[in-house]
């Protein structure tokens, strides 16, 4: 049930007054993607210039990408390059529905859990070197691999497959991972289980193939354009860190016939006004999500206005923040309970966000699918209640089972967003109305910001996730003990069970359940704090065809062309 939490006139008038006092703070994008407020111009790199006719497609990254390396990536600015310099063995269709990439063909075996790739022979890396099916078991073992200088923080993204768990923490052997290259053009993959959806997980970059060639000529081939090999429609021509990146048509990709763009450069501005008038000017084609942010006010104003530009769509993304449970008092369930219960989702999606997001009271967003239905539809729609007088008994019980007083000094971390800015003040705002508590807020450059999560160092932080693939798995196994992407320290048998369970299941109903019992564990410990289901906001100029946004908010601008 959804219960108000009893602001007052006051608390609505302090968290207005807050919205008004950041409308125009200058710290960047919103989502899954966000950085500093570096603008290519401030950098010393060219600013955008208006369109020339050319097919060339403009849009802001927000920041340096952390990495380029498929094996390394977990972000959406990083994504959004690799989705157009890599191919997996599979790929989207302009209707978004998982067809042939890398492997021109593949079969099955009866019991779901053996494929068989063949690679197009006529693949080719940006070097010219073929690409082969020792590429993508080279790959995929570097990932897993748990002598890496640096780990994958996705590598357990592999652990579909026969042998990787136990490869990557250390109690297998290389070759018992159920990948290998049967021949040049051969691939054999066997699962640990049937997985319905292993076709689509193809097309996640953390299963895109490296060029063995040159990772082992150069283990820094990544960090500069000068030394980069890649396979997909693009390439990587021009790096102008923290200014600006270029990809330009790849003569060697197979397709290339098909590519209608010559180029796409990727800027990087952290203030979402100066993206606005980027795009106002025509310096940029497109604003927005994936990695760029709008002002809220302004996406009101164009909503209102039905200007044809604008884009809004619902988004397999939830916006939420997280709680270091490594440190006290967010060790404790009934602090975090607190904490959740005592803001009001609804003033933030209608005073804040602006974008038209839904209020979250539960981590897997409305458009993921389940069984036969959306998962929230198969689900419980709400774990919990937003509910000022029992946030104030549990922070109250929750302190003093650990021995404090008093609420200690707490930081909010936040990456650089005027739009992450107003919800942790505003939040901060409730915080200290309902429960008297303070909480300082600390604005980080993306990749810092990224980094002291992993580590966790921090008390509170804003976080966003974005489904890899349609399934609530992608939500939910982030939070298993081991997972490169538990930045909440959360080590809970009992979790780790339910989704462990859920992976072996081969009954979509059974798996739906199970994935349900992990939601509600996850809901119930409140080891994350949902905020909303967020939305994605984009605008596009009228001569930009065929960019497509994907149901989980990136961008597929592989078919796009410039019509002048």
């Amino acid at each position: 049930m959804y219960k108000k939490t009893g602001l007052t006139l006051a608390a609505l008038m302090i968290a207005g007054g807050v919205l008004a006092a950041c409308g125009n703070s200058n710290t960047g994008t919103e989502g899954n993607t966000n950085t500093g407020t570096n603008t290519a111009a401030n950098n010393g790199s060219e600013a955008p210039t208006a369109p020339s006719g050319d097919q060339v497609f403009r849009m802001n990254l927000t920041s340096e990408p952390p990495t380029l390396d498929p094996a390394l990536m977990q972000d959406n600015v990083s994504g959004t390059v690799a989705n157009g310099i890599f191919e997996g063995l599979t790929k989207d269709d302009k209707e978004g529905k998982t067809v042939e990439g890398m492997a021109e063909s593949w079969t099955v075996s009866e019991d779901g859990k053996t494929y068989t790739f063949k690679i197009r022979q006529n693949s080719k890396w940006s070097t010219g070197n073929p690409v082969t099916a020792h590429d993508f078991e080279f790959s995929w073992k570097r990932t897993l691999d748990p002598k890496a200088t640096t780990p994958s923080p996705y590598a357990y993204q592999l652990y579909y497959i026969q042998g990787a768990e136990a490869y990557n923490t250390g109690k297998g052997k290389i070759e018992d991972v159920g990948v290998k290259a049967i021949d040049d053009n051969t691939l054999e993959v066997k699962l640990t289980h049937p997985t319905t959806y292993f076709l689509s997980l193809l097309n996640f970059y953390t299963y895109f193939p490296v060029d063995k060639v040159a990772v082992e000529k150069d283990a820094k081939w990544a960090n500069e354009a000068a030394t980069f090999s890649s396979n997909g429609p693009f390439k990587l021509t021009g790096w102008e860190h923290n200014s600006k990146v270029t990809i330009e048509k790849n003569e060697n990709y197979y397709g290339n016939a098909d590519v209608k763009l010559a180029k796409v450069e990727f800027f990087m501005m952290g203030d979402s006004n100066t993206e606005l008038n980027n795009f106002n000017t025509q310096a940029l084609d497109w604003a927005g999500k994936p990695t760029g942010t709008i002002p809220g006010p302004q996406v009101d104003k164009f909503r209102k206005d039905n200007d044809p530009k604008l884009q809004i769509k619902d988004s397999a993304s939830s916006y939420y923040y997280i709680f270091n449970q490594s440190k006290k008092p967010f060790n404790n369930e009934k602090v975090r309970k607190a904490l959740s219960m005592s803001i009001d989702r609804q003033l933030i999606v209608d005073r804040v966000a602006l974008e038209g997001q839904k209020p979250a009271f539960g981590f897997v967003p409305p458009v993921i699918n389940g069984a036969e239905k959306s998962f929230r539809e198969e689900t419980q729609q709400t774990y919990f209640e937003e509910n000022v007088e029992e946030a104030k008994k549990l922070l109250e019980e929750g302190l003093k089972e650990e021995g404090m007083s008093a609420f200690p000094a707490t930081t909010l971390i936040y990456n650089t967003s005027d739009k992450h800015a107003k919800i942790a003040t505003a939040i901060t705002e409730m915080w200290k109305q309902n429960l008297g508590i303070e909480v300082k807020t600390e604005v980080q450059e993306w990749k810092v910001f990224l980094q002291n999560r992993t580590s966790l160092n921090y008390d509170i932080a804003r976080a966003g996730w974005g489904a890899d693939y349609n399934d609530a798995m992608t939500f939910l196994d982030l939070y298993i003990t081991g997972s490169g992407n538990n930045d909440i320290g959360q080590k809970n048998e009992a979790y780790d069970k339910l989704v462990k369970d859920a992976y072996a299941s081969a009954d979509k109903a059974e798996r739906i359940k199970l994935l349900a019992q992990a939601e509600k564990m996850l809901m119930d410990t409140a080891a994350v704090m949902p905020v909303y289901y967020d939305t994605s906001v984009s605008l596009v100029q009228p001569y930009v065809k065929d960019v497509l946004m994907t149901y989980n908010g990136n961008i597929n601008y592989n078919y796009a062309y410039i019509a002048k």
